[in-house]
């Protein structure tokens, strides 16, 4: 019988977020895989966790994935933790949890600390649907596509950024989406815990003059239903009525389709169209 992988989530800062489970857990398993076992021996000392570890981050995490799965085939439990958080959240997880389906082992989560549900629900800012997008890609091409699909993002967004990268990618968003309503959050559950609830404009002028300390996560409202409405109105401004019936009568809709689908676009009524089609 094989053994089972827990995917344990550990403090993001504050140790008085692990939980019970979690060390029961972390004392009980084989194995611990942690993202970098330097960083995880304080954390196992400060809870008397004496259970063995080894490496499991971003640089070897697919042949690892495989000396771990030969493991728990051979019925070792072995538990993944990383150096805050929760495992496949913006860090190491993601490919052996993958592998573990492929083989048949059983996955087992235990829930702790995750830094883009803390930022979330202290923003202010509405929580029922969320976009999370992590750290923003490095590669220009990659990045600007990323920020264009934001652009008519209409759930609230989480972007995960380092302090020295924060002014430039709060420019860049308010370049891009316009100046909405942003949480900025750093050091989640440590000391210098802040949330700074701003606009993206106030926040480029105050991290332009001030330097940012700690992980920062940003957190930007989504924009309404109603402004991307009044955005798909706005660009037939730009066609005049009767070159906008022809359009979809060359698309192949009769003159009445082309009338109705004319005052939608336009968010107006048909009738008003309509004397612009007796023309044609």
């Amino acid at each position: 019988m094989s053994g089972i992988l827990y995917l344990v989530a550990t403090p993001i800062g504050n140790l008085e977020d692990m939980t019970f489970r979690a060390v029961r857990i972390l004392s009980e398993v084989d194995l611990i895989a942690a993202e970098d076992t330097r960083n995880s021996i304080k954390l196992l000392n400060h809870f008397e966790i004496k259970t063995p570890m080894t490496s499991y981050h971003e640089h070897n995490k697919y042949e690892k994935a495989d000396e771990l799965i030969k493991k728990l085939l051979d019925g070792q439990n072995v538990a993944v933790i990383t150096d805050a958080g929760t495992p496949g959240i913006s860090d190491p997880g993601e490919e052996v949890v993958k592998k573990c389906y492929e083989a048949g082992v059983r996955i087992v989560p235990v829930p702790g600390a995750c830094a883009c549900i803390n930022a979330l629900i202290a923003s202010g800012l509405p929580t029922r649907r969320f976009s999370f997008e992590a750290f923003l890609p490095t590669d220009k091409k990659e990045r600007k596509l990323v920020f264009e699909e934001l652009k008519n993002e209409t759930r609230t967004i989480i972007i995960y950024e380092a302090p020295h990268r924060l002014a430039k990618t709060l420019t860049e968003l308010l370049d891009i989406l316009g100046n909405r309503e942003t949480t900025v959050c750093r050091e989640l559950t440590k000391k210098h815990e802040t949330f700074f609830k701003t606009t993206l404009e106030e926040a480029v002028s105050y991290y332009n003059d001030n330097e940012a300390k700690g992980e920062c996560i940003i957190v930007i409202k989504g924009v309404s239903f109603e402004e991307l409405e009044e955005q798909n109105r706005k660009k037939w401004d730009q066609m005049d009525i009767p070159e906008h019936i022809r359009m979809y009568i060359e698309q192949g809709l009769d003159k009445k389709e082309a009338t109705k689908q004319v005052a939608r676009d336009r968010g107006v009524s048909k009738r008003e169209i309509y004397e612009y089609s007796k023309e044609m």
